[in-house]
């Protein structure tokens, strides 16, 4: 229906969906508005309540977007989206140490890297199997469609790296809770979260240049724009390097708040002996 139904009928029918899925599952509203009481204390509670509603909207938008997956192509793609900071891509890419794109569950994560393949060349995509085979089929089938290739989580180093040395992008998000022997303790709007160590350990191992990009909802222009941000440089120590990397993604969340998925529990893990937040 997303992708049958004229567009605005089928934005109002996800937005109906999301909504729906606000009042069916108050957890994920509880666990936002308790992370936006955490990282973002200085703002009012009519504030958290007005992020929180853009959260599911902007949930609704990834939803028609990949409904629309199979009639998008490279002659409409440009209604959907446009580029800034496409010279930083290039840039690293002319570099030929392949490229790790640092991106997070913030904008259109899933238009991102299908606009990419269609707008300049496909990718590599890391990406964790869904609870639901039959949802995760056909999730994995509109992923591809742009032809981007997609690197299963539990084989990632190997692929990573097999991808890197043919100097191809390779996206993987970063922004989720890990736990503490999977990850380093970092700053993340003034609090201590864990963070996976992974991505910084396969850019030091393979000289890589990390970058982060996103595709950000405008709401101005009623369309996304896939922003590539300057490459951010790495110093051989993980904690160093991680904190950078996540320092850059805070600054882009806190530009546009509405569009990350505070519904996630990202400070789920803590330092020892601290109490748990949720």
């Amino acid at each position: 229906m997303l992708r049958t139904l004229p567009l605005p009928l089928a934005n109002t029918l996800a937005r109906a969906g999301t909504r729906t899925l606000d009042l069916v599952l108050p957890r994920l509203r509880r666990v936002a508005m308790t992370n936006l009481q955490f990282a973002m204390p200085m703002n009012t509670p009519s504030e958290h309540v007005e992020i929180v509603d853009g959260v599911f909207e902007s949930l609704a938008r990834i939803l028609v977007s990949m409904g629309r997956f199979p009639d998008l192509n490279a002659r409409n793609i440009s209604q959907w989206i446009s580029y800034e900071g496409l010279e930083h891509y290039m840039g690293a890419k002319a570099a030929g140490r392949g490229i790790l794109v640092a991106t997070a569950h913030l904008g259109n994560w899933e238009l991102s890297a299908f606009a990419h393949a269609l707008m300049t060349e496909s990718m590599n995509v890391m990406v964790r199997p869904l609870d639901n085979p039959l949802v995760d089929r056909l999730v994995e089938s509109r992923r591809t469609l742009s032809g981007n290739r997609l690197i299963l989580k539990r084989d990632a180093a190997r692929s990573v790296v097999k991808a890197l040395r043919n100097n191809e992008a390779v996206g993987i998000l970063i922004d989720q809770n890990t736990s503490a022997a999977e990850g380093v303790f970092i700053h993340f709007f003034g609090r201590l979260a864990c963070a996976g160590s992974a991505f910084v350990k396969l850019a030091h191992h393979s000289g890589a240049a990390v970058l982060p990009g996103f595709a950000l909802w405008d709401a101005a222009r009623k369309c996304y724009v896939l922003r590539f941000y300057p490459q951010i440089p790495m110093g051989g120590n993980v904690e160093h390097d991680t904190q950078q990397i996540h320092s850059s993604i805070e600054r882009v969340i806190r530009e546009y708040p509405d569009q990350w998925m505070w519904i996630h529990r990202r400070w789920k893990t803590r330092p020892e002996g601290e109490d748990p937040i949720y």
